[in-house]
């Protein structure tokens, strides 16, 4: 089939995540101060990464809810009891500094901007349609996509095929006619393959070791890897 549309994730794919939470982690502790029990800021922004890998994985496995994943990596980030009005306080002073940090990757916008003409866009994520709009909305790209699918809202995550297919739905196309772009190798790109959709894996990180997926390093990468097997013609690479 012929590629149609792009399916995107959205954290560490399009919108820098991992150096928004760290640097918006980072200017909280210098106004909280240090938690007990860390040496320094670098051993407590790696507690939280950790934390926050731990507990996000019990989101979606369906453990516990978006609210109630916060609330919990605050608590054992803090290795102390709060309840939930000071744990939520205690998110929303952390949230201003994130979402002051927040930027796109560069190579972002130079790709929609290639495949606008091209490709249709739509966005699944792990997220909620809440937290994800409002993201796309503050960087700018929000009328970029037609589609938002939602983990919190459709009650599957991905990589589970119902989660994909629930996207390609959205925009009334078969699987075989949409690629996945995500930065996670099995959640992202293998669980894309599994559910009939075109799998690419953005390895930003060059962590290699995956040969049975399509993987690229930045974006730059993806137009030519989807208009060579289309009716579009256009070189492998832009400025």
């Amino acid at each position: 089939m012929v590629i149609r549309a792009v399916l995107w994730d959205i954290d560490d794919t399009i919108f820098d995540y991992s150096g928004a939470d760290r640097a918006g982690m980072r200017a909280h502790l210098e106004q909280e101060g240090l938690p007990v029990g860390y040496d320094d800021a670098e051993q407590a922004l790696d507690a939280w990464r950790a934390i926050t890998d731990v507990h996000w994985a019990r989101f979606a496995a369906g453990e516990t809810d978006f609210p109630g994943q916060r609330r919990d990596r605050v608590r054992e980030f803090l290795t102390r009891a709060l309840d939930d009005s000071e744990a939520d306080d205690w998110f929303a002073r952390h949230a201003a500094h994130y979402e002051a940090a927040w930027a796109l990757f560069p190579d972002v916008l130079p790709v929609l901007n290639l495949l606008a003409d091209g490709f249709r866009h739509a966005v699944l994520s792990n997220s909620s349609i809440h937290n994800q709009d409002h993201k796309l909305r503050v960087l700018g790209v929000r009328d970029r996509f037609e589609a938002m699918v939602c983990a919190v809202e459709l009650g599957v995550s991905k990589p589970e095929a119902g989660a994909f297919h629930a996207a390609c739905d959205a925009l009334a196309l078969e699987p075989g006619e949409v690629a996945y772009v995500g930065d996670e190798p099995d959640i992202d790109a293998g669980g894309a393959v599994a559910a009939g959709l075109m799998g690419i894996w953005l390895d930003r990180n060059g962590r290699g070791g995956r040969p049975e997926l399509v993987s690229i390093d930045g974006l730059d990468q993806l137009p030519g890897l989807l208009l060579a097997d289309t009716r579009f013609g256009a070189p492998d690479t832009f400025g």
